[in-house]
């Protein structure tokens, strides 16, 4: 769930591969980048993000428990990030997409709220801000 980027296709190619594929209808995937604003409009020319790792590992664990799912793989990066670059990748296989989005939604809400911290750099220092 750290260390260097992973490939996105790596991992479906992997997962299609996996032992219990066969009970998967569906595969989605999350990417999160950073973006030139922020949810309010302000101009952002990056962020500074830091990651609860343990808190991550639990929330992986506990995704994996959520009904239909069969496959959960998640990595978050870390330290000062540009405009564009990747905050994370979520990759969710399970049997039905109604179960499937209800999973991705819920996973990637929780590590916004419960394992990033994020500090958006402004324009005019670069420096974080509210």
């Amino acid at each position: 769930m750290s260390g260097a980027r992973p490939s996105l296709d790596a991992w479906l190619a992997e997962a299609k591969r996996d032992a219990g594929a066969e009970s998967v209808g569906m595969y989605l995937c999350h990417n999160g980048v950073v973006r030139s604003f922020s949810r309010d409009g302000r101009p952002v020319v990056g962020m500074d993000l830091s990651v609860d790792r343990a808190r991550l590992d639990e929330i992986v664990s506990s995704a994996r428990l959520m009904e239909g799912v069969s496959l959960v793989r998640v990595w978050v990066n870390e330290g000062r990030l540009a405009v564009g670059d990747d905050i994370m990748y979520v990759l969710i296989g399970g049997d039905i997409r109604d179960n499937v989005i209800e999973a991705l939604t819920a996973l990637v809400r929780m590590i916004k709220t419960e394992v990033v911290t994020e500090s958006e750099l402004r324009p005019e220092t670069g420096r974080a801000g509210a």
